[in-house]
């Protein structure tokens, strides 16, 4: 669902502001700043003062944009990591944008798939993004040697006038690592103060690196004084193509690394060299627009008299962990943003049409045909919700695909995280995880991974997150985002609390090979599901191990108290004996746990909260003809816990439970217009009262 109208929640991230501010002024000294040397040559150097060009308080206000003028911006993004980053640093531009933006986005295969998936669901108004494949660009700058830490990634902003639209004269360039305090259209505004030979505004860097007296025998790259950061550039494109700004900095690399074996600051050090020989081509921009937290920062000389800070920059490899006596304030500052909730940012821009982003228009039409006074409102609306999606969240590396692989596909919420130590240890092959988070749980839940051993070790788990919105639990919407996220030929579709056998991943990859399963053969493998109201639990090793737990007591065929309709069709007695898969048919409400190809149908997403989720999608691959076959050494075990919000009012409201009745009653009504007369037979599933799931 798309919020309309600006967020009321700016309260917290207001506070912060005026918290950092006011400590600015509480330890703000009387350091004097000195000039850089050879700063006074500089084309565009306000007169010489207190703090030189470095102080905003010595730059005259420049005049806003035009509040409706399109603002465009380039980062360069590659990896998980960095992914999460740029997700951070757009919501502080988004938190104070007054203006359209336009975001180039120079990424890897692995970005610009979890980019392109962010910004689609995000569904921001005025906010448009283009990708630029950063493989075909690689070979303009392999060439060069570089010790940086963003390795090759951190010198494709040399390339960026070439890359970029031919008809896009001025951009604005980001590292992932900084953080707005302010609207980035005043630092558009300052492209107004370039001369007609200025291409290129930068921040003086903020360490004493380019004088080369950091240790013994440092020899940086040349430099103007203490050269610039590139974490935040203003770039005229037109001007600098019409320069000749790749042969340029190509001929300057060149020759400096005749004497020099590599780059240290990557595309910072190439940036300064031309400068160094062009002083003329810089703008020199306040210091405030690029506050550097580096080691050896001398950032304190801007901000502990400036008056506003902008743009805050964790450039170093540390990031928040940085030693700074004054870094407290610029972490709560990142940290409003980092667990800042994304959803109130998707707000219209005032009195500034723009295109509405794609399928806004007609969510917009389904949200307005719902009746408010409908008792089952809450329900039609979470279905209609666009959740922003995060695919591969942590870093993720699958290993080869293998003909027969199956991936653990499910869902859980933060209440559930428990549960993960236990499930990677139990299966070993992949798994694609969808969770339910705000932006504040995201966080919550990247430390606790961190800082487990067991979850940290797996690199074959991808957690997706799903950004919450709305009063009921999307769980098959939570569903579709792993299913479309598994890379391998089968998914096992299975439920956070349940813990397969330690051989079931085994097992199924050895099973589909022996039935000579294919995307010809439309099967469904059950794997009969059992559960313990134990909370301290001995997990049997075998068949037999189980069959023993079972007949004394310690193990129940799942739900077998509470709704044996859901799992009946398994017939655990003919489970007991069988030593070969056997065919079950379809009953109503039966709901196994099965493993099927990839491209199984998904899951109906209408079904929200609890009851008839996975009902309604073994109904579907009934409807397909899928087999349902039943394998005699598979099994997984339930764990007890507490009940979730969903299933409390499910037991607790009748109107809760009239609701699901209306959504089964539309569901088959969907069913007999794709199906006709086959869906005839699932009309004695709606007579029976909505199952648990």
């Amino acid at each position: 669902m798309l919020p309309r109208g600006r967020p009321r929640a700016l309260g917290a991230a207001a506070l912060l502001l005026l918290l950092l501010l006011i400590g600015f002024f509480l330890f703000g000294g009387d350091l004097e700043y000195e000039r850089p040397r050879g700063a006074a040559a500089l084309d565009g150097d306000p007169p010489a003062g207190r703090g030189g060009h470095n102080l905003s308080d010595c730059v005259p206000p420049r005049p806003l944009p035009p509040k409706c003028e399109l603002l465009h911006v380039a980062i360069v993004c590659a990896g998980h990591n960095s992914s999460r980053d740029l997700n951070t640093l757009v919501k502080s531009v988004l938190f104070y944008r007054k203006n359209p933006l336009h975001f180039h986005l120079v990424t890897d295969a692995v970005a610009r798939n979890i980019l392109e998936m962010l910004f689609h669901t995000w569904m921001v108004p005025a906010v448009g993004v283009s990708f630029y494949d950063l493989e075909e660009l690689k070979p303009q700058v392999s060439w060069i040697p570089n010790k940086h830490y963003s390795g090759l990634y951190g010198l494709m902003k040399l390339v960026l006038p070439g890359a970029l639209p031919p008809d896009l004269a001025r951009v604005i360039v980001l590292d992932t690592d900084v953080t707005f305090a302010s609207d980035i259209a005043e630092l558009w505004a300052l492209f107004a103060h370039f001369s007609d030979k200025q291409v290129i505004g930068l921040v003086e860097n903020q360490s004493d690196w380019y004088l080369g007296n950091l240790w013994r025998n440092h020899r940086p790259w040349p430099a103007l004084g203490r050269g610039f950061n590139t974490g935040v550039i203003l770039l005229r494109l037109d001007r600098l193509r019409q320069a000749g700004w790749g042969q340029m900095w190509k001929l300057t690399a060149t020759r400096e690394l005749l004497t020099l074996p590599a780059t240290s600051l990557a595309d910072q050090d190439i940036f300064n060299a031309v400068i160094k020989e062009h002083p003329g081509l810089v703008q020199p921009l306040p210091c405030v627009w690029n506050v550097q937290l580096s080691d050896h920062t001398l950032a304190e000389r801007c901000y502990s008299e400036a008056s506003d800070l902008k743009v805050i920059h964790w450039n170093s490899p540390k990031k928040l962990r940085v030693k700074n006596k004054h870094v407290e304030y610029f972490r709560n500052l990142y940290l409003t943003f980092l667990e800042y909730d994304g959803n109130l940012l998707r707000r219209e821009l005032f009195g500034c049409p723009s295109p509405p982003p794609p399928g806004t228009e007609q969510l917009q039409r389904a949200l307005a045909q719902l009746d408010e006074e409908d008792a089952c409102f809450e329900f039609r609306q979470q279905q209609l919700t666009v959740h922003r999606v995060h695919i591969s969240f942590l870093p993720h590396e699958p290993l080869p695909p293998r003909p027969h692989d199956v991936t653990l596909v499910a869902q859980l919420s933060m209440d559930r995280l428990q549960m993960l130590e236990a499930l990677c240890r139990h299966w070993p092959g992949p798994m694609s995880l969808a969770l339910y988070l705000t932006d504040a749980e995201a966080q919550q839940f990247l430390r606790f991974v961190e800082a487990s051993a067991v979850l940290s070790a797996r690199q074959d788990v991808a957690y997706h997150v799903v950004y919450r919105e709305g009063p009921l639990y999307p769980v098959n919407q939570l569903r579709n985002v792993a299913l479309a996220q598994a890379l391998t030929p089968y998914v096992f579709l299975s439920d956070i609390d349940f813990l397969p056998a330690y051989s079931l991943y085994d097992y199924l990859r050895a099973s589909i090979e022996q039935l000579k399963l294919d995307s010809e053969r439309k099967v469904a493998l059950v794997v009969p599901a059992f559960e313990t109201l134990h909370y301290r639990f001995s997990f049997p090793s075998s068949k037999a191990e189980l069959l023993a737990l079972l007949d004394s007591g310690s193990l129940y065929t799942f739900r077998y108290h509470e709704w044996p309709r859901g799992h009946a069709p398994t017939d655990y007695a003919r489970w007991r004996e069988a030593q070969t898969p056997y065919r079950v048919q379809w009953a109503a409400d039966y709901e196994p746990y099965v493993v099927v190809p990839r491209d199984c149908p998904r899951y109906d997403p209408r079904f929200v909260g609890f009851g008839w989720n996975k009902v309604a999608h073994i109904v579907e691959l009934d409807a397909q003809e899928y087999e349902l076959l039943v394998l005699p050494e598979a099994f997984t075990i339930h764990l007890p816990h507490a009940p979730s919000l969903d299933i409390s009012r499910f037991r607790s409201s009748p109107a809760y439970r009239d609701c699901l009745q209306a959504l089964k009653d539309e569901f088959h009504q969907d069913l007999s217009r794709h199906y006709g007369a086959a869906a005839l037979k699932y009309l004695t599933a709606l007579q029976q009262p909505p199952g648990p799931a």
